[in-house]
């Protein structure tokens, strides 16, 4: 109790202490350069690692993703220990239903920054979009003010920030093609996945896509 107690004290300093988003460098170049960050086609099943911290709680454990292109994926999260248990979460388009246990609602980022760990930009319709390259980097701004912002290192999506007040709130950054890690400023919560393997797999069966099975 005293835990969530100082945890709940320390959020808005957590907040204050959320980094200014950094000025765009590079050249500018048109927005018809931005590349399409979508899924795989076909179905895949991505088995992963999972480490949790924040202020309330810790865990890891393994985990499954099952990705149907263009819009689709489920995610199961076992715990590790010994302890069983785990739950799931379904995202379909911009919807994510999380009906598990509250350990199981910190492991699921929002929509877009799930998504954007699965390496697909999926964002609000927003006006104000500005493309700069540095070398190999592309950074991408949208909104005015600026509500996101993609970083795409040869073509592909390594990092997406939910911005607010000038401030980087959220972030999921893809290190790797096997390492990715969430972040959650005011609430000091990290979540890292380590993929150990991916598979093309035949279409999922329908009940897939029902949490109640």
């Amino acid at each position: 109790m005293m835990r969530r107690i100082i945890g709940a004290a320390l959020l808005p300093l957590a907040a204050a202490c959320a980094p200014r988003l950094s000025p765009l460098a590079g050249v500018p170049v048109p927005v018809s350069r931005m590349p399409e960050a979508t899924l795989p086609a076909g179905h895949h099943r991505i088995v992963f690692d999972w480490q949790l911290q924040d202020q309330e709680i810790s865990g890891k454990g393994e985990g499954v993703a099952r990705i149907a292109s263009p819009d689709s994926a489920r995610l199961d999260f076992f715990l590790g220990g010994g302890f069983g248990g785990g739950g799931a979460a379904l995202l379909i388009g911009d919807t994510v239903q999380v009906p598990g246990p509250s350990l199981v609602r910190k492991l699921v980022p929002p929509p877009a920054l799930l998504w954007a760990a699965l390496g697909r930009v999926a964002l609000p319709n927003l006006a104000d979009t500005v493309l700069r390259i540095d070398g190999s980097t592309l950074r991408v701004d949208i909104g005015n003010p600026v509500a996101w912002r993609l970083t795409f290192r040869d073509d592909t999506l390594t990092r997406v920030e939910r911005v607010d007040g000038g401030r980087v709130r959220e972030w999921v950054e893809r290190s790797d093609a096997t390492h990715l890690q969430y972040h959650d400023v005011g609430s000091r919560r990290s979540l890292r996945l380590t993929i150990t393997r991916m598979d093309e797999v035949p279409e999922f069966d329908a009940s897939t896509w029902h949490l109640d099975r």
